[in-house]
């Protein structure tokens, strides 16, 4: 009954700990205080940055860019999952289309969408959503080619048609590797909407916050900014893997 109180608290353990480690390294001056301000320091730039507005618009411009790539990627990797995982031959055809793409580098890519969509929104959206598709698309297929075959036989057995088992059977049992590529594909948009808002003309988001503070040696505002991408990647990995274990609840089973 003691283990189970303390089950959920071990991860703010973990995270006190790390705070903690931080503090001494700071208070015994083992690092420059200038290059590595206290987690004091860093959290009370944090909050005076939130209530001024700035971090605080920043914040939701990325969470805006990330949202909607993710978006994007599904309505195009989703699909294109289930029909090449519907067809093995098919996904052979394409299988190494899809992973030599899956395993260059998205940032790699940065001039090509730069020449199509030019400096802006479009192409940071654009080549996050282009790196969270694949990764998205490879778990979709995967999964409806895994799909208990089971199954498959009863429903065939049963009478029902290649799409009535396409859409009942294959679909539902896909989903647990389908949302298990939703949550490596919105990690990966952030990190892309992050690059890219370092390095393409970006005027707001968490990744120019980080570079602009960088360049002007604001180092409070800098780690502040930093926590804040690393708290909203924790934050929208916990939020999908709560609507997987609430609405997949037979994934394994």
């Amino acid at each position: 009954m003691k283990g189970a109180v303390l089950r959920p608290l071990l991860p703010l353990l973990g995270a006190l700990s790390l705070l903690a480690l931080w503090q001494i390294c700071t208070g015994l001056r083992l690092i420059d205080p200038f290059l590595l301000p206290g987690p004091v320091t860093m959290l009370q730039s944090l909050v005076d940055s939130l209530r001024a507005g700035p971090l605080l618009h920043d914040f939701l411009a990325t969470i805006g860019r990330t949202l909607l790539s993710l978006l994007i990627a599904l309505l195009i990797a989703v699909p294109l999952g289930i029909l090449l995982g519907s067809s093995e031959k098919l996904y052979r055809a394409v299988e190494f289309i899809v992973d030599f793409f899956r395993s260059t580098p998205a940032t790699a890519v940065f001039p090509l969408f730069l020449v199509f969509f030019g400096v802006g929104d479009s192409t940071k959206i654009a080549v996050a959503a282009f790196g969270a598709s694949l990764v998205i698309l490879f778990n979709t297929a995967y999964g409806v080619m895994n799909a208990r075959k089971t199954r498959l036989l009863a429903a065939r057995v049963m009478g029902a048609s290649r799409l009535r088992v396409l859409v009942d059977v294959t679909l539902w049992e896909s989903l647990p590797q389908t949302f298990i590529g939703i949550r490596s594909g919105v990690s990966l948009a952030l990190v892309i909407v992050i690059v890219a808002e370092m390095f393409i003309g970006s005027r707001d988001g968490l990744g120019h916050s980080i570079l602009d503070s960088q360049m002007l040696f604001e180092m409070p505002k800098m780690y502040a900014a930093i926590f804040l991408s690393g708290a909203l990647g924790y934050g929208l990995n916990a939020v999908f893997l709560m609507i997987e274990r609430r609405f997949i609840h037979w994934g394994g089973k």
